[in-house]
């Protein structure tokens, strides 16, 4: 197993860790990555496009015009999808666009993605991260330390203080071990994770 050293806020170093092989040192497959972040973009769409039928636009009970005599084609109603303010045909209705990805399909991109990060050495572990106040300085303070403009910052228990500091920062998200996904490490160039979470995230993910 790789070890990898573990910093305080302060950028000091006070110990080493292993990364299991299993997680943080697989094969990194694109397709697995590709299909998990369609997966999940998918599951985000809200599905709620609508366009009215000839059904359901008002109006259209009476004919047109006469039938014969005008040189025009016949019309039985103005609500037709040829008419103007007719309905739409074959528009697009409210729906799902969630599709199945089997989990041990999502766990092995979990551990490309996890993978590629160690790879890049962009994957930084902290011995803890915690804050006694709500200040996004603090945040931005710990960017500039380490040198990041942008990072995913993962915790092992939901971390109040850390989440209310850093939600107005537009390049840094954070996220409990249980919410950890493909398509946000991806998106954040760092991957910042404290010790208890790589723990916890190798026992999740372990074959």
């Amino acid at each position: 197993m790789a070890k990898i050293d573990v910093y305080n806020t302060d950028r000091k170093k006070v110990g080493k860790i292993e990364l299991d092989d299993g997680v943080f040192k697989v094969e990194v497959k694109e397709h697995l990555l590709s299909a998990a972040v369609r997966y999940q973009e998918a599951a985000r769409r809200a599905g709620t496009h609508k366009v009215r039928g000839r059904t359901e636009v008002r109006g259209g009970g009476a004919k047109p015009f006469r039938q014969k005599g005008t040189g025009r084609a016949r019309q039985g109603t103005t609500r037709a999808p040829q008419m103007k303010g007719g309905g739409v045909v074959h528009g697009p209705t409210p729906r799902s666009h969630a599709f199945k990805l089997n989990r041990k399909v999502r766990a092995a991109a979990l551990r490309c993605a996890l993978s590629r990060r160690a790879e890049e050495k962009s994957l930084i572990v902290l011995d803890e991260l915690s804050f006694s106040d709500i200040r996004t300085k603090n945040v931005v303070s710990l960017l500039q330390t380490f040198e990041m403009r942008d990072a995913l910052f993962v915790v092992a228990d939901a971390n109040k203080e850390l989440t209310l500091s850093a939600r107005n920062l537009q390049e840094v998200t954070v996220l409990p071990t249980a919410g950890i996904n493909v398509s946000d490490i991806l998106r954040r160039r760092n991957l910042v994770m404290t010790k208890a979470a790589v723990e916890a995230v190798s026992a999740r993910l372990q074959r």
